[in-house]
């Protein structure tokens, strides 16, 4: 019996070796996203994308709401993918609480599909200060909460509208952002 309990304590001993602390968790994400790198792409999902190209219409809905609101807003892209373009003919509101938008947060409560809307191929939010536009920090490999958020999506598109330009990231994990101009007709014009 003395002997049994000996190994009994032995092998407690192995598993609180084994046990890994919030601390150690969290050294270790940060190495293993430093020496990954980028996320990786799906090897299932969204098709390759190489533009992104807003109507008129939804041009003027991120105007509008980027001048309206304090807090970050968040919207479902509607529109179709074609030939690796993504054209967004719409912007649909997402299924948000106004207490879960802040001007660094917005947590849906339910897919865009689950709000009702359908033929969704992305989703955009708004950082209302204009600042931390990017979905790696800089400099880095590093992804940011925005790159996280993306790549547990089933989209082939998330967007940031920061001021007068939209930047957006696609499967690959290459960042791209375009200005978003509108002239006194009421034109627009994406700039690269």
């Amino acid at each position: 019996m003395t002997w049994a309990m000996g190994e009994e304590e032995r092998w407690h001993e192995q598993q609180e070796d084994l046990v890994m602390t919030w601390a150690m968790s969290s050294t270790l994400l940060a190495w293993l996203l430093q020496v990954g790198g980028a996320l990786p792409t799906p090897t299932v999902g969204p098709p390759a994308v190489q533009a992104l190209v807003l109507s008129d219409q939804a041009v003027r809905l991120l105007a509008l709401e980027y001048r309206s609101f304090q807090t970050e807003f968040l919207g479902c892209m509607i529109g179709e993918i074609r030939d690796g373009v993504v054209r967004v003919d719409r912007i649909a509101p997402a299924d948000v609480r106004p207490l879960r938008s802040t001007a660094t947060e917005v947590v849906p409560e339910t897919t865009c599909e689950e709000a009702g809307w359908t033929g969704t191929v992305g989703m955009i939010h708004s950082h209302p200060t204009g600042e931390r536009c990017w979905y790696y920090f800089p400099g880095t490999q590093v992804p940011t909460s925005d790159a996280q958020s993306f790549v547990r999506t089933p989209y082939a598109v998330d967007a940031i509208m920061c001021g007068a330009k939209v930047v957006w990231i696609g499967p690959d994990m290459v960042q791209k952002e375009f200005a978003v101009v509108e002239s006194e007709g009421g034109d627009r014009g994406l700039q690269p």
